[in-house]
């Protein structure tokens, strides 16, 4: 008999009919590959991933924080922290130096997807306890998904450059939406391709980024360094930005240094925390230590080549011009040339604004919501979940036209996001020594249930970590439009609230580890790491390794067969 080859999945229609009436139709299969005892319900994407997924080699980390970090948003950062006042010499230490911090937790927190190949939401159990836990995974996964859309938004301006460039009659489009919606019909054509378009890019498995890394790291930088190269020479020159000094001195400088410095960090405190949702994929635990050096070295360079651009506009438009579109959009009345050009360019920002939605935002999602639904949701499933909510139920571009406070609040979270990233790292590395018992990550009731699934430890780290800076948090929230203030809070408290994610980072370290080690949780700790892999050894003791005992579990491999994405069906043709 002929071996057993794989066919594509496709649901009946009795199946279809089930799944547009049934929730229950829905719930993914039980799996044979979940360490969990058996009365919980996983799903084997929360599994640690097996060998032969294993395919991030150090050039894999290298492409992917070149693609991650080019992107609008960073060309754009020098703008925010020369528009406080400060200058290049300061904007560029600034972000060298806020790179740096959050490149530190990146590479101890990667260490752990790195060496244990499982998820940030089920390592964070760890230290925050079982139950605990869910506190900072839907916090993650609220906030993924708020940025899906919200960059979402900002890319299907990509889409209406390169559609005008194509036809121009596109940028006359007559608007039949009501201007309360802060959206156009041009913009909402525009935003529903790009999130079309996106849609079927989110399902990329992690172990295959490496081929969107390698588009995007060709197109980004080169449109980069062109748009750079041509108004340097359309300018004669950089222009005036690096002869400009500092218009603040004294504390205020120092304070704006700071508070520039966190405001880098910041934008990185998500992924500071999930980093090991795509370590797990490394082939080797050492590769992932090239983000270090990577992390500060490429973010300054874009925004160096941002700065140096901008500059430039100034002698070629009579104004600074921080966002590339906008010089993009000037090369559509240049005739076919600039159009050809528009579309180019517009297209290089489009791969590179997809590409950090996709390492940044969806698969982050998408593992935060495996751990909370696994009965209904795998990797697919929660990519495909968090583009609907993000790309329309939180109507994105109505949050960026109109809810300037709200964005403050997404901004500050990093206040909640340190604290999370220093006791996922001091747990890892000082207080369990880079050793878990992988397979009682997965039981409610093994070792790291501490009291009734909550570490009493984290939970005082977070509030002795979080609390001082609330009111900064309400103060930058309470700001108005024309900058006066509707909280009073004392100077002391925004001044703290200028490096909030440091403090954070920091003194979460610090209480936890101490807490730790005065009063040990003994149960939670192992003198080796006692690895889980997704399938038990035929003839072996299931309920022990199930249970999260101290037993090794060694790896099977068997054919899943051809899973249906969407609902886990195992489909067989014989051939």
């Amino acid at each position: 008999m002929k071996p057993l080859t794989k066919m594509r999945y496709i649901p009946s229609q009795t199946q279809l009919k089930e799944r547009c009436t049934s929730v229950s139709s829905w719930k993914l299969p039980k799996q044979k590959s979940t360490l969990a005892p058996p009365e919980v319900w996983t799903n084997k994407d929360m599994d640690p991933v097996k060998p032969e997924h294993q395919t991030w080699t150090i050039w894999t980390w290298m492409a992917y924080w070149a693609t991650d970090t080019i992107n609008l948003g960073t060309w754009e950062t020098a703008s925010a922290i020369l528009s406080v006042g400060l200058s290049w010499r300061e904007a560029i230490p600034a972000i060298v130096v806020g790179t740096t911090c959050v490149a530190i937790p990146m590479v101890l927190n990667g260490a752990i997807g790195a060496k244990m190949h499982i998820p940030f939401s089920v390592a964070i159990r760890s230290s925050f306890g079982y139950y605990f836990a869910y506190f900072a995974i839907v916090s993650r996964a609220i906030l993924a998904m708020f940025w899906l859309g919200i960059q979402g938004a900002n890319g299907a301006i990509c889409i209406t450059i390169m559609l005008e460039a194509i036809w121009p009659s596109y940028g006359h489009i007559k608007n039949h939406i009501p201007e309360s919606q802060g959206i156009t019909t041009q913009g909402m054509i525009s935003y529903f391709l790009f999130w079309i378009i996106q849609l079927p890019l989110l399902l990329i498995p992690p172990t295959r980024l490496r081929y969107l890394f390698l588009a995007k790291i060709i197109a980004a930088p080169i449109t980069a360094i062109g748009t750079m190269g041509w108004m340097v020479h359309k300018a004669g020159g950089s222009g005036d930005i690096f002869r400009a000094k500092a218009t603040v001195s004294g504390s205020q400088k120092a304070y704006l240094f700071l508070s520039s410095m966190s405001s880098v960090t910041g934008s990185w405190a998500t992924l500071a925390c999930n980093i090991p949702d795509f370590s797990r994929y490394a082939r080797s635990s050492e590769g992932q230590f090239i983000q270090l050096p990577i992390l500060p070295i490429i973010f300054t360079l874009c925004a160096v080549i941002g700065i140096i651009t901008t500059s430039a506009s100034g002698v070629v438009y009579g104004e600074l011009i921080w966002n590339p579109l906008e010089i993009i959009e000037k090369w559509l009345d240049m005739g076919h040339g600039g159009r050809a050009a528009a579309f180019f360019a517009a297209t290089s920002w489009y791969i590179a604004q997809v590409g950090t939605n996709i390492t940044a935002n969806s698969i982050s999602a998408a593992n935060d919501l495996t751990v909370l639904f696994p009965k209904y949701v795998n990797i697919e499933r929660g990519c495909i979940i968090a583009a609907i909510i993000g790309g329309w139920v939180i109507v994105p571009w109505k949050i960026i036209s109109s809810a300037e406070t709200f964005l403050a609040f997404m901004g500050g979270y990093a206040v909640f996001l340190a604290p999370i990233a220093g006791i996922l790292a001091s747990d890892y590395w000082l207080v369990k020594k880079q050793n878990y018992d992988v397979p009682a990550l997965y039981n409610p009731h093994g070792r790291y249930s501490y009291f009734k699934g909550t570490n009493w430890r984290a939970v005082i780290a977070m509030l002795i970590s979080v609390s001082p800076n609330l009111p900064g948090l309400a103060y930058s929230i309470g700001l108005n439009s024309d900058g006066s203030d509707s909280v009073n809070i004392s100077t002391g408290a925004k001044n703290l609230y200028t490096f909030d994610w440091l403090f954070g980072f920091v003194t979460s370290i610090v209480v936890y580890t101490a807490l730790s080690l005065i009063f040990p949780a003994t149960e939670s700790l192992v003198n080796e790491t006692i690895f889980g892999h997704s399938v038990i050894h035929a003839g072996s003791n299931a309920s022990d390794e199930e249970s999260g005992m101290n037993v090794h579990v060694h790896e099977k491999s068997f054919d899943h067969g051809n899973m249906d994405p969407l609902h886990g069906d195992t489909v067989h043709k014989k051939g």
